[in-house]
């Protein structure tokens, strides 16, 4: 499949395949593509990525087999370069699909795979929280709930934006050529989403950390990513995870850690009702996963005031 479809639009088990454990060996190299070759360590098209393959060698993890004429380059090869960290999509999915297998709005392909707007689903959706009031046994004609219909289904739609952004539109071309190799970290970083179980908010903070492959990102736009996936129906585990794939797909470094903090309100305003439980959750790709020296010093910037 083509690997400009945008991971924003990868349903979860696309990305437990795309993220998969056994796609993290200790040379810090993903597959990608069809094939399944390794992933280039050079920002120019002609430069294969043995310089990954040796590290792998070294490292006594088993590589894809190369050609001779690689072999060859590999010997040639004089200053190895930090392995890039690039995602392997999953090959199931057809050459045409666009990630809205599941989507109700897309069910007809003389839609041409276009949903409604934003604005358009309004009707409907205020329709369904004035029957909800009354299955409540409220009035919903009374003075203060007469637009409450209008105002709860127009509060849903901006809860859930991040349903109509995606990570190209968002990253915008800031990804700047920079020769800068060591860690860059921004942490405690806003995060308001909704749990997907129950339809009430959770909330906390992000702390995103990446090994820079000659690539690195505009800061803020690391912030925009957390607010593409957090604008959604979520669980935190997967937020997380899509979170750290989206890095990794805007530069391609050599790893990527993310870890989330968050208070859950199905936890604390029912259920149990825990009100000081916090949850973390953390997801660490490439040399974060690999190195703990990596590891332990994007922790320790993370828990410093």
């Amino acid at each position: 499949m083509s690997f400009t479809r945008q991971l924003s639009e990868m349903s979860a088990s696309e990305l437990n395949d795309a993220i998969d454990d056994t796609n993290f060996p200790q040379a810090h190299i993903l597959s990608r593509g069809r094939n399944n070759s390794v992933c280039s360590t050079s920002s120019t098209s002609g430069t294969s990525s043995l310089a990954g393959a040796a590290a792998a060698a070294s490292a006594g993890v088993q590589t894809p087999s190369q050609p001779e004429d690689a072999c060859d380059e590999l010997v040639a090869s004089s200053t190895p370069q930090r392995p890039r960290l690039i995602l392997k999509t999953n090959s199931s999915i057809t050459e045409n699909s666009d990630g809205h297998e599941k989507c109700t709005f897309h069910h007809d392909l003389e839609l041409d795979h276009k949903p409604p707007t934003r604005e358009a689903l309004l009707p409907d959706m205020a329709r369904s929280y004035r029957l909800l009031l009354g299955g409540l046994g409220e009035n919903p004609d009374r003075q203060g709930l007469i637009k409450t219909p209008e105002r709860a289904a127009k509060a849903m739609l901006y809860f859930t934006k991040g349903y109509d952004q995606n990570l190209e539109d968002v990253l915008n071309g800031a990804v700047f050529d920079e020769d800068h190799d060591e860690m860059v970290v921004v942490k405690d970083i806003e995060m308001f989403s909704m749990c997907e179980h129950h339809l009430v908010p959770f909330y906390g903070k992000v702390s995103i950390g990446y090994l820079p492959c000659n690539k690195i990102l505009g800061l803020s736009k690391l912030a925009r990513i957390v607010e593409i996936f957090s604008r959604r129906l979520q669980v935190q585990e997967r937020l997380t995870k899509q979170i750290a794939v989206a890095v990794t797909q805007a530069v391609q470094p050599a790893g990527v850690a993310v870890v989330v903090e968050g208070v859950h309100m199905c936890m604390v305003m029912r259920g149990v009702q825990k009100i000081n439980s916090k949850t973390v959750t953390s997801t660490m790709l490439g040399v974060f996963r690999d190195d703990p020296k990596t590891r332990e010093e994007f922790l320790n910037l993370v828990n410093s005031k």
